[in-house]
C-alpha cells in the first residue's frame, strides 16, 4: 500500500478517505516539519489540496481586492513540494488550490478573480452542498485525464463537476498542457504528457469519493506511486 503524502489544510476527511479507497495510505504533511525533499523520499505520491488564494506577489502580480491569503506558510512549503516532486518525477494529483499552486511553481500565472476578471463567467464558487454539480467541462481526447475518466463522459468529451473557486489557471506553465476548460474558457485541468502521473484538476473530486465518480483519479495516483515504490 503506497504512502500519499497529503498538503494538509482546514478540512482533510473527504482527501484522506478518497487516497484510501483508492487503495492508499494518506500521509498528512504540514509545514515546517520536514523538507520537500524528506517527505517525497518516505512516500510514493503526493496530493496538494484546496483552501485560500496563492500570494500574486508570487507570480509577479498586485493583489486583487478579492484576495483571501491560505494559511501562513502554506504557499513557499506547497511550492517547494511541487518543484521538488516535478523534478524528481513523482507521482502528483494537484486538486484546486493545488493546481493553482502547481502552476504558479513552474512558473505559471493566474486569473485572481473569475467574476470580475472573465467576462461572461459561469458561476464557479457553489459551496454547499459540496458535492453538488456546478457545470460541465470539456476534457480533450487522448489526454492522461480523458483515459482516466472515460466512464464517465458523455460523448466521450463531456463529464459534470462541482465547483469551489474564485480563481484559476491563466497563463500555463511550459511543460504543461491544458486538458479540460468549461464553456466560459476557464481551464478545468492540466497535466505533464512526459511526466509518469502529473495531473490538476480545478473541481474538487475528493467530494465524490461515497459515490465514486471520480475514484479513478485517486486510483490512477495511487497506481503510479505504487509503481514508483517497487
Amino acid at each position: 500500500m503506497p504512502l500519499i503524502a497529503i498538503a494538509q489544510n482546514r478540512r482533510m476527511s473527504d482527501y484522506v478517505e478518497s487516497i484510501r479507497r483508492a487503495g492508499g495510505e494518506p500521509v498528512e504533511v504540514v509545514p515546517g516539519a520536514e523538507t520537500p525533499e524528506q517527505i517525497l523520499a518516505r512516500v510514493g505520491g503526493l496530493m496538494l489540496t484546496g483552501g485560500g488564494d496563492v500570494d500574486p506577489s508570487l507570480y509577479g502580480d498586485p493583489p486583487h481586492a478579492t484576495f483571501e491569503a491560505a494559511e501562513t506558510g502554506r504557499d513557499q512549503f506547497e511550492i517547494a513540494l511541487s518543484r521538488a516532486a516535478v523534478a524528481g518525477g513523482v507521482p502528483f494529483l494537484a486538486i484546486c488550490r493545488g493546481m493553482q499552486v502547481l502552476n504558479v511553481a513552474m512558473g505559471g500565472t493566474l486569473v485572481q478573480d473569475i467574476p470580475s476578471q472573465i467576462t461572461g463567467a459561469l458561476d464557479h464558487s457553489i459551496r454547499e452542498p459540496r458535492h453538488h454539480i456546478a457545470h460541465e467541462v470539456w476534457i480533450s481526447k487522448g489526454s492522461k485525464l480523458s483515459a482516466l475518466l472515460a466512464d464517465h463522459m458523455e460523448d466521450g468529451e463531456t463529464c459534470h463537476v462541482n465547483s469551489r473557486h474564485h480563481q484559476a489557471v491563466k497563463q500555463v506553465a511550459d511543460g504543461f498542457v491544458v486538458t479540460a476548460t468549461s464553456p466560459d474558457g476557464v481551464v478545468e485541468a492540466m497535466e505533464m504528457p512526459d511526466a509518469p502521473f502529473c495531473i490538476a484538476v480545478q473541481w474538487h473530486p475528493e467530494n465524490f469519493w461515497r459515490t465514486g465518480e471520480f475514484r479513478e483519479l485517486f486510483q490512477g495516483l495511487v497506481q503510479a506511486a505504487n509503481n514508483r515504490t517497487k
